[in-house]
């Protein structure tokens, strides 16, 4: 009987469709890490998306703000119809003020306001926003986690359909970086039922597998482009090792030019 050696060297092999079985096995694998890399970095952009939005997001308001202000300080002096149209424009871009809905909107809780609601009303400091990034650990958890339970293995519907509601609260936990959630997991789907071990298929359903994975490739090639070339994944690709000293030094410059802006509105007022 030929051995794995002999194969690798050229040797026949024991069965036709064999070649074809370990490249449908390889290209799953491959798929799969692929799959857990698009995620990973999905999460990293939406944690950083959120982080953005809370840490700069006010500081963009305010200059638009100014930006309006100092527009119509200059239409009013000038009257000229070209700088009311350019205050116009610039008080467009200003964000309106949100109604009581929107400004509660996810800070009520089943206690009535959140924390962050109740220190605003009665002046205490908000606390920063919470970093939401998954911890070395967690990565960890959840590429284990993503390597034996991906429902790519699923030769059965009804195994593909468990495997996917697992993987579903795993990408949950996962994003919220909660390492205690995915040990559990671990824990559950080690206790469950076994995968069972592919059975023998015809080489037509082997090429139509190698098809299907080859269709899932590239639309994860798609989605991982969509978030590279996203405004938020090109600033993450600028510091991919601190993205929260990429955060301080926008902050900064934003800072910077806040301060340019009012000190040319009260240049505009006193003239």
């Amino acid at each position: 009987m030929p051995t794995d050696d002999d194969r690798a060297g050229g040797a026949p092999e024991g069965r036709p469709e064999e070649r074809l079985e370990r490249a449908v096995r390889a290209a799953e694998q491959a798929l799969i890490e692929f799959e857990i890399a698009v995620e990973t970095f999905r999460v990293e952009v939406d944690n950083f998306s959120r982080l953005h939005h809370q840490r700069l997001g006010p500081m963009y308001s305010r200059l638009d703000e100014l930006d309006a202000l100092i527009a119509e300080a200059k239409a009013a002096r000038s009257g000229d119809p070209e700088d009311q149209r350019r205050a116009r424009e610039a008080r467009e871009l200003v964000m309106p003020m949100p109604g009581v809905d929107e400004l509660f909107h996810g800070w009520m809780d089943s206690d009535g306001l959140s924390p962050e609601a109740d220190a605003m009303l009665t002046d205490r400091p908000v606390r920063p926003p919470r970093k939401v990034r998954p911890s070395e650990e967690a990565r960890r958890l959840y590429r284990e986690l993503a390597r034996a339970a991906h429902p790519d293995l699923a030769r059965e519907e009804g195994e593909r359909k468990r495997r996917e509601e697992f993987i579903t609260r795993v990408n949950a936990a996962y994003a919220r970086g909660d390492e205690a959630v995915l040990r559990e997991l671990a824990a559950e789907w080690a206790a469950g039922p076994a995968p069972q071990p592919p059975e023998l298929t015809p080489a037509e359903e082997l090429y139509a597998r190698l098809e299907w994975l080859a269709r899932r490739k590239e639309l994860l090639t798609a989605v991982a482009g969509e978030l590279e070339e996203s405004a938020i994944g090109a600033m993450l690709r600028m510091a991919p090792d601190d993205p929260d000293r990429l955060l301080e030094e926008i902050a900064e410059q934003l800072l910077a030019q806040v301060a340019e802006r009012e000190a040319e509105l009260a240049a505009l007022a006193a003239g």
